[in-house]
């Protein structure tokens, strides 16, 4: 079967395409087919050999941690009900997912719902839950003022979707006008994050946020806490520039803010089919739409990486098999 490997730790030009055994489900496990591959910003960090969190996989190896897909072989153990069924799943050990056939836990596997797409599901395989995940932990309620940094990315338009449908008023913070322009065309207002200044016109045109979602990290991050109103909530989740946001504990008390660190992600582990489940659910009957920048074929996965590094792709990078 066909798949992409990283070779070595390196830039996008280390994912190299070739060949490799076919697979089998171990017990409790199933192969899934695979038509779509979903990247994440992580792994595009993973294989640079550096990481955020995550233990670093030994190359060479095939990454890809989400697909979806069609059941084509079960385990030991797995209900006979799974097999033929279009699911969306995480990958066994997180790995292996850039390849024509892969291996999940049957206990991970989440089905599609009828009317909704591959594509689409995959999209919303990890950032789907993670958004959900993020949204109730802050607590928004209607009226609050929210400001999603990264807000064109795959997971910061769903948090944009998800505040606004609570009633909040959303400030979405991108770079560039093409990104800009689709934050607005969800229903935001757009602020470019490369300009000086900008978490200060945050606050002056809102009067401060009640709620930021920190995806970036380093001087953004920083910058975008200063824009939090006393007795608000820093959510932390992501690190693309780098570093995570740190805020210390006595800076944020003195300012009144609740930080909910970047480590709150080691709890979603939980849940997380059924907050994948639901939001496929609402994807299905329009109330969430997972944008989708870009569609590659398997063997150009080092041009995926390499448009995802250069901030180049809206929404969501998936990988057609």
């Amino acid at each position: 079967m066909k798949v992409v490997r990283v070779t070595r730790f390196g830039g996008p030009d280390v994912l190299v395409a070739g060949e490799a055994p076919e697979p089998s489900a171990g017990p409790g496990q199933v192969v899934v087919a695979v038509a779509v591959a979903e990247i994440n910003f992580v792994e595009t960090q993973l294989r640079r050999g550096i990481t955020p969190g995550p233990p670093l996989p030994e190359p060479p190896y095939v990454p890809g941690g989400g697909v979806a897909g069609r059941v084509v072989a079960l385990g030991d153990g797995v209900a006979p009900e799974w097999l033929g069924r279009r699911v969306v799943t995480g990958t066994a050990g997180r790995l292996g997912g850039n390849a024509e056939r892969a291996v999940a836990d049957a206990d991970g596997l989440v089905p599609v719902p009828d009317g909704l797409g591959l594509p689409e599901a995959a999209a919303l395989l990890n950032d789907g839950g993670t958004a959900l995940g993020l949204f109730e932990g802050a607590g928004i309620r209607a009226g609050d003022r929210v400001l999603v940094e990264a807000a064109a990315g795959g997971l910061g338009s769903l948090l944009v979707q998800l505040a606004l449908s609570a009633g909040a008023r959303v400030v979405g913070a991108a770079r560039g006008e093409a990104k800009l322009e689709l934050v607005r065309e969800l229903g935001a207002e757009a602020v470019d994050y490369s300009a000086p200044g900008w978490a200060k016109r945050v606050l002056d045109a809102t009067g401060g946020a009640d709620v930021v979602f920190d995806g970036v990290g380093g001087e953004i991050g920083r910058e975008a806490f200063g824009a939090v109103v006393r007795g608000g909530r820093f959510s932390v989740h992501g690190a693309s520039s780098g570093a995570a946001t740190v805020i210390p504990p006595d800076e944020a008390a003195e300012r009144g803010v609740t930080v909910l660190g970047i480590e709150q992600l080691m709890g979603f582990g939980d849940g997380a089919e059924e907050r994948t489940r639901r939001m496929l659910e609402a994807a299905a009957a329009g109330r969430i739409r997972p944008v989708i920048g870009r569609r590659l074929p398997l063997e150009r996965a080092a041009d995926a990486h390499a448009a995802m590094e250069a901030r180049s792709v809206v929404g969501k990078t998936l990988l057609s098999v």
